[in-house]
């Protein structure tokens, strides 16, 4: 029993369960906007049980898929595979059951829901690959954290609509955004491994600068979705706030200095489906 348990301790740890919760909210915030009302209790726990499903196959999928890129790269060479911690038949074992999740879960929610959820597992399953041949890999990341939101809104209505699409959009831009700033920490591995990346491709300055660009559109996007909801001032606060945790992010870095990475990747980037979905709750409840 209690190996049994410290393996399930390792599968856990190796997707980073408890960064579940930093996902979570994002699906919420279209559950609670699809009508501008809190939902019954069974659109929350399937919505839930979809995103554990979700994530934990897509971190599953990525820790197998790139096993070998990660036994070279110094900065995850630590990393449960490599080590030896955890054998892949495990990791699979977990993701098939993972994905089981998902479309049960899709299929409890709705008949749109679970035919658009072999849609996501693609794409949970192509992104690990798209380091390999394209720069563009962090806005495939994007589209696959966009789908939350997206999918919390079709689970709660059975269909689609412009909103959920704008703030999809938004998300798209934000997930690339920072995800070309969690890259610059293997700039020089990627260079040398042939690895496809903005920084790799284009340089830490351009990087950075390209970085802030797709900031500026998240923010512009989360502006347009906030018109056509017709959004109150709680939604208002939180995408200003949002607004404001990126422009310290950005300004926390600097092409020469890179020692505060960390901190605008994790610190600021955690808080920021948090704030979202508490600007988008408020505003329904008040």
């Amino acid at each position: 029993m209690d190996r049994m348990m410290r393996r399930i301790k390792i599968l856990l740890d190796l997707v980073k369960f408890e960064h579940t919760i930093f996902a979570l909210p994002f699906a919420y915030m279209g559950v609670v906007l699809a009508q501008y009302r809190i939902p019954e209790f069974r659109i929350w726990f399937w919505v839930t049980l979809a995103m554990i499903g979700a994530r934990t196959a897509a971190m599953g999928l990525n820790r197998l898929i790139d096993r070998d890129i990660d036994a070279r790269n110094p900065r995850t060479q630590n990393r449960h595979i490599p080590q030896g911690l955890v054998k892949p038949l495990s990791v699979w074992v977990m993701v098939g059951l993972s994905l089981l999740l998902l479309l049960y879960s899709a299929w409890a929610l709705n008949p749109l829901c679970f035919y658009l959820s072999p849609l996501a597992v693609l794409l949970l399953w192509f992104y690990s690959y798209t380091k390999r041949f394209t720069w563009m890999a962090h806005f495939v990341l994007g589209i696959v954290e966009a789908a939350a939101p997206i999918g919390g809104w079709i689970a709660v209505t059975g269909s689609l609509s412009w909103p959920p699409l704008l703030i999809g959009a938004g998300l798209i831009f934000w997930l690339a955004g920072f995800d070309i700033l969690y890259s610059l920490q293997d700039y020089e591995f990627d260079k040398k491994s042939g690895l496809y990346s903005i920084p790799a491709q284009f340089g830490i300055q351009n990087a950075l600068f390209i970085s802030s660009g797709l900031h500026l559109l998240t923010m512009l996007f989360f502006l347009l979705a906030g018109l056509a909801l017709h959004s109150g001032i709680w939604y208002w606060l939180g995408t200003g706030l949002i607004a404001g945790l990126l422009i310290y992010e950005h300004a926390i870095l600097h092409p020469r200095d890179l020692s505060r990475l960390n901190q605008a990747f994790f610190t600021v980037n955690g808080w920021v489906s948090v704030v979202l979905f508490m600007g988008s709750l408020l505003d329904v409840i008040l």
